[in-house]
């Protein structure tokens, strides 16, 4: 009997949503089949989860549930033209594949109920933020699949597909923006004398808290940021040097040109 999901590719972003669905119990490892053309990332993923694994993509593409296009983009013409048939009734198709449209998924896979979605690496972790945006043919009971399958990795929010490119740029290219911010900070505590292990664990753990707390509380960034700083002391020191040096127009600049640089991609 086939599995429910299928997942195309078994790399660390496919392999992130693995864990966190079994995991989370939302499917059990008898109802997965993952394909991948590395035996040895095949081996692995049996190991670890004991699930159903191919070299056939055909096989997981005829999951009764949901199949997921977890591939770099270029390989995604030549998934398409090794099926070798389409299931019917057609699951609902889930592509996590940066840079392609809605509208290509649909040419492929005329009549299918699809999803895209664009996480982030958090998810690994399980701290993910993914935005989904929902093709023609997707109904209610889909998209809160696409929510129940992305919430196991984090948080989700629902887009339209026409800010995707706005969303690569933020919280997509995010990771890396938060990791250099990170680095630096870390830096600048070796540069005051501190131990690199311990300016790094700092660094790390107070931007972890300042996420938390802003989740937590709901207040706006800047109402923390006010509460913190104290007339003429060390922390508005710092910010009037930040803002001397441009970092608020650094960063709103870097989520600009990630999202041009993605809006080019997907031409």
């Amino acid at each position: 009997m086939p599995e429910k999901l299928g997942i195309i590719g078994g790399g660390v972003m496919g392999e992130a949503l693995l864990s966190r669905l079994i995991a989370s119990g939302i499917y059990q490892p008898g109802e997965v089949i993952v394909s991948d053309p590395s035996s040895e990332r095949r081996e692995k993923l049996v190991d670890s989860y004991d699930i159903r694994v191919t070299d056939l993509n055909q096989q997981a593409f005829d999951a009764t549930e949901a199949v997921m296009l977890a591939v770099k983009p270029q390989i995604f013409p030549a998934v398409v033209a090794a099926l070798t048939h389409t299931p019917a009734p057609q699951p609902l198709l889930v592509s996590i594949m940066a840079g392609v449209p809605l509208a290509s998924l649909e040419a492929a896979f005329s009549g299918w109920p699809i999803v895209r979605a664009m996480p982030n690496t958090p998810a690994t972790v399980g701290a993910g933020m993914t935005a989904i945006a929902l093709g023609q043919q997707v109904t209610p009971a889909h998209q809160a699949l696409a929510q129940q399958i992305f919430g196991s990795v984090g948080e989700v929010v629902d887009v339209a597909e026409s800010l995707m490119d706005a969303v690569t740029g933020l919280s997509g290219s995010g990771p890396a923006y938060v990791a250099v911010m990170i680095e630096a900070l870390a830096d600048g505590g070796v540069a005051a004398g501190l131990p690199r292990a311990i300016a790094l664990q700092l660094a790390i753990q107070t931007v972890k808290g300042t996420a938390e707390l802003l989740q937590a509380s709901q207040l706006h960034p800047a109402v923390l940021k006010d509460r913190v700083t104290s007339p003429g002391g060390t922390t508005i020191a710092g910010i009037a040097r930040l803002e001397s040096l441009g970092l608020r127009t650094a960063l709103i600049e870097a989520v600009g040109a990630a999202c041009q640089r993605s809006r080019e991609l997907g031409e």
